[in-house]
């Protein structure tokens, strides 16, 4: 096992795991550094990244261009220290994990019931990225230096 193995699990869970968590987990990874492994998942996955969520983060020097949408099942055997709802009906549907230690209820409005024009969705994307991004670096940053300190 390498030294990232023994890393706190954070998952961070939505229904679709298209929009909202995917953009947590690249926000939150990048503020933890190489402390968290940070993994995100839906209840009902969506099959896809909504391209204006790869296209709102990438405005900010991240890439979500290889992502997938993932099973919250993938996640059912593992060690999650953490786990993060970014929306009510995950909320609702969280299970508990083994090792769980911690459970937070982040809501955010949803990108994809955007409506209007391209660049009217993506005003409401970058809204959202920016308050995802207030939250979770501010998590991450405690997380990274907590973490650090206690090495």
């Amino acid at each position: 096992m390498t030294d990232s193995d023994h890393r706190p699990l954070v998952l961070i869970l939505c229904t679709g795991n298209s929009c909202r968590s995917q953009m947590a987990e690249a926000l939150l990874q990048k503020a933890a550094g190489d402390v968290l492994r940070v993994e995100s998942a839906g209840s009902r996955p969506s099959g896809y990244v909504h391209p204006l969520a790869i296209k709102a983060v990438a405005e900010i020097g991240l890439d979500l261009s290889e992502g997938r949408s993932k099973s919250i099942d993938e996640f059912l055997d593992q060690d999650v220290e953490t786990v993060i709802t970014v929306c009510a009906n995950a909320d609702q549907a969280c299970p508990a994990f083994p090792g769980q230690a911690r459970r937070y209820h982040w809501p955010f409005d949803d990108p994809d019931h955007a409506e209007g024009s391209e660049e009217e969705q993506m005003e409401f994307f970058r809204r959202v990225r920016d308050e995802i991004d207030r939250v979770f670096s501010a998590y991450g940053f405690g997380r990274r230096d907590s973490l650090s300190w206690n090495r």
